[in-house]
């Protein structure tokens, strides 16, 4: 008898939850999810947020934001496959938006297809022309084909944009020395140095004040 009431007892615990949770999946909208979901990313419960933005797009599957949110929550968990898959679903539904060309971009520079990823991040300057990150972001990529004089332009332009900008300082600094500019390269690693980043100095004892560059 008394397993019989402990069942029964749970089984009507089991249909609350149910309910309960049906209720509350049936108030919220699409973007309500996205917002919920947002807010546990920027306290780092992922998992959390993933639910919310599965359950943004059951509501709407035309929602791109859902779709790109949840595609930046798969790269914490370091899922690039489905984090693309997400990203193209983005593009599919607007293809004016450009951080979406710019984070799978970032998929395509981490699995080393640096041509695809340099057409993402380009697309995204195309929408947006001073989106910064893609500006730095292509000039690595260009970096890793050697391709120095389109990358310096990348930082050169990041420097138009924000002339205090340290990263590109010194990431053209880097460039220009491997390019074979020394004193020019010598000169951004300087500059990166005095605004704070004291790696730089490291580059410049290392290089720079080498006796055969004199």
């Amino acid at each position: 008898m008394w397993q019989r009431i402990i069942l029964s007892n749970l089984y009507l615990a089991g249909l609350f939850l149910f309910t309960g949770y049906n209720s509350l999946y049936a108030q919220y909208t699409s973007h309500e999810f996205i917002e919920k979901g947002r807010k546990l990313f920027g306290e780092g419960a992922y998992k959390e947020a993933i639910m919310n933005f599965n359950n943004a797009i059951e509501k709407d599957t035309m929602d791109y934001n859902a779709h790109f949110f949840r595609g930046k929550t798969k790269m914490i968990f370091e899922d690039l496959h489905g984090a693309m898959k997400d990203y193209n679903k983005v593009l599919d539904i607007n293809p004016s938006f450009p951080e979406a060309y710019f984070e799978r971009g970032n998929i395509k520079f981490n699995l080393q297809d640096y041509y695809g990823a340099i057409e993402d991040y380009s697309q995204a300057i195309r929408l947006n022309e001073n989106h910064v990150q893609a500006y730095f972001q292509r000039g690595q990529a260009r970096k890793e084909l050697e391709a120095y004089q389109d990358a310096i332009n990348d930082c050169s332009k990041i420097l138009e944009i924000n002339p205090r900008n340290i990263d590109a300082f010194y990431l053209r600094g880097i460039l220009r020395i491997e390019h074979g500019l020394i004193r020019e390269g010598c000169l951004d690693l300087s500059k990166a140095g005095e605004m704070g980043d004291l790696k730089a100095y490291e580059v410049i004892r290392e290089v720079c004040n080498r006796k055969e560059l004199k």
